[in-house]
């Protein structure tokens, strides 16, 4: 498009800033530290963030034709971020035919994104049971009700699938009220590439890049190396 545009026109002066000084030799520290600046300014009345943790998932089909999807990040360790979802819908079916991934964490109003590249890990048994009784009765009904990415033929038949499921499992206010679904589990991205980028004025913006060179989690200095890319 050219600058002409409606769109091009738009242009913005950015005022991050990413420098090597504050930036460890292994990502999670600093990854971290981004996320809970996000996450505090939740409760901003003004200019806040929404969902700080949407995590962007990008994925490909068995065609090899891309696709991208945003999902909740639920945690993040030394292995890498996770998310929780029908498996049996369209990103399983395609994590479960190439499980390489890449994933993004962006936040336009702070002049920060962080990017994820790596292999999505089907997560334990009991990590997806203990995630799914802490969720609200209703989302818990919600994933009985939905069969994730596949067509339904109208929102009466969706809402009808949830009343269904509402007078199977009523509300006890037990968190084993309602039983994981067949098919709903959750992964964890194993990244090999983790980067930060941060704006700056004149698009001379901040990227860094920790690249995989052996085995080891985030937070494991020996397992990365870390460079400056060109913006």
């Amino acid at each position: 498009m050219s600058d002409g545009g409606t769109l091009g026109a738009q242009r913005h002066d950015y005022a991050g800033f990413l420098e090597e000084a504050e930036c460890p030799e292994a990502p999670l520290a600093i990854v971290r530290a981004w996320i809970d600046d996000a996450v505090a300014r939740m409760p901003e009345a003004v200019g806040g963030l929404a969902e700080p943790t949407a995590l962007s998932v990008a994925t490909v089909d068995t065609d090899g034709a891309p696709d991208v999807r945003t999902v909740l990040m639920r945690d993040l360790d030394a292995q890498g971020p996770s998310f929780f979802t029908n498996t049996r819908s369209a990103k399983g079916q395609q994590i479960a035919h190439e499980p390489r991934v890449a994933a993004a964490l962006t936040w336009p109003s702070l002049f920060r994104a962080i990017r994820f590249r790596g292999v999505a890990v089907p997560l334990p048994a009991e990590e997806v049971r203990a995630y799914f009784v802490s969720r609200p009765w209703g989302s818990r009904i919600s994933a009985h009700a939905s069969a994730q990415s596949s067509p339904v033929p109208d929102r009466e038949s969706l809402e009808a699938a949830y009343r269904t499921g509402a007078e199977r499992f009523p509300d006890t206010g037990s968190p084993d009220d309602v039983p994981v679904p067949e098919g709903w589990g959750g992964y964890r991205i194993r990244p090999d590439r983790v980067e930060l980028w941060a704006g700056r004025p004149s698009r001379l913006h901040d990227r860094l890049v920790w690249e995989r060179v052996a085995d080891g989690g985030l937070d494991e200095p020996s397992a990365w190396r870390r460079e400056r890319l060109s913006p």
